[in-house]
């Protein structure tokens, strides 16, 4: 009882936490948030422990490195491990159909082709020689997105909706975000192979989830073990309940118990995103505009600070043209790779 219970609250506070950050990302508080925390940390922790934190998560997230395409395999590879050597057999034992069982497999070939292609394919880096030809893909908003604006870093006129990624140090083409778990940007050409990405890493945590579901509740149902008694530390005879079923479950079949968690934890996580990522691309947005939606918005006065006469011009999404088109953007985008090859 004592395990179950910290579980559960350690869970659940992982899942406020990031809820939390989720809210926060969109408002204003979030720099405060951050900047407390630092704050309170600065106490607590070390410098030199801080200076070493510091280097570790700069090379993290604000260098191109491995290190999570390789946690990202490990994970997965941990994973599927323990379904094929324990579960997938158990399964087979129970005459569970083979085809439902060999499905994880398939999602499986098919996130790697796709987690590859993610990894590799250019996102739409913009040089000079297809400048010019990215000036004329999306329109200007004249709000978010101004005209004959240069990029300082690049030293590039900054095409509608790209944006200079710090990290890989190039300005990209319709710029969505950069995933460190592919260690790559995600843009024009490379977003509809991260989407099969996310939606097959999606199902094969939810299928994986599933079976293992099936299994243990099959399992329960067979034996009857919801029929069985225990004696509790005093001696009481009690019939067996949810959590003590669940606590022998574990007992009996750790790793699989374990595994289930995870991947339960892992597919309402990427749930939650992937609808997060097929509302953007049904709009026509990335997660860049969609971040900067709130506060992306520009005085038609210079002297705005001064002149009480200015009216701000609020945001608005030009680019949504009706679900088909839009999905039809991320599949077919605007501007191909291969015409580019040919332009240059």
């Amino acid at each position: 009882m004592d395990f179950l219970v910290l579980f559960l609250f350690y869970l659940a506070s992982v899942l406020m936490g990031l809820v939390l950050i989720c809210i926060c990302s969109k408002t204003h508080c979030s720099k405060g948030l951050v900047k407390g925390g630092a704050q309170i940390f600065s106490y607590i922790i070390p410098e030199c422990l801080q200076r070493a934190m510091h280097r570790l998560l700069h090379y993290l997230f604000h260098t191109r490195n491995h290190s999570f395409i390789v946690l990202h395999l490990v994970l997965q590879g941990m994973v599927y491990t323990e379904y094929t050597w324990e579960l997938f057999g158990y399964c087979q034992e129970l005459e569970f159909s083979l085809y439902y069982l060999l499905l994880p497999y398939l999602l499986l070939i098919v996130n790697l082709f796709s987690f590859i292609l993610t990894c590799v394919t250019n996102p739409g880096i913009i040089t000079k020689a297809n400048e010019l030809l990215f000036l004329h893909v999306y329109e200007f908003d004249e709000v978010m997105f101004l005209k004959n604006v240069r990029c300082s870093t690049c030293d590039l006129r900054k095409p509608a909706r790209s944006k200079h990624c710090s990290v890989c140090n190039w300005c990209v083409h319709r710029f969505d975000h950069h995933c460190v778990w592919v260690n790559n940007c995600i843009g024009a050409w490379n977003i509809r192979y991260f989407l099969i990405y996310l939606l097959t890493l999606t199902a094969s945590a939810a299928t994986v989830a599933i079976v293992s579901t099936a299994f243990l509740v099959h399992l329960v149902v067979m034996s009857d073990l919801y029929q069985e008694t225990y004696i509790d530390d005093f001696g009481r005879l009690h019939i067996m309940d949810t959590v003590f079923l669940i606590q022998y479950l574990f007992l009996t079949f750790p790793r699989i118990v374990f595994m289930l968690g995870f991947v339960v934890v892992l597919s309402f996580l990427l749930g939650g995103y992937l609808c997060f990522a097929v509302y953007l691309a049904a709009t026509n947005q990335t997660t860049n505009e969609w971040h900067r939606g709130d506060r992306a918005w520009c005085w038609r006065c210079p002297l705005v600070a001064w002149c009480p006469s200015a009216e701000p011009q609020i945001h608005q999404n030009i680019h949504s043209h009706g679900l088909w088109s839009n999905l039809q953007e991320i599949f077919l985008p605007a501007f191909p790779y291969h015409e580019r090859k040919k332009q240059e």
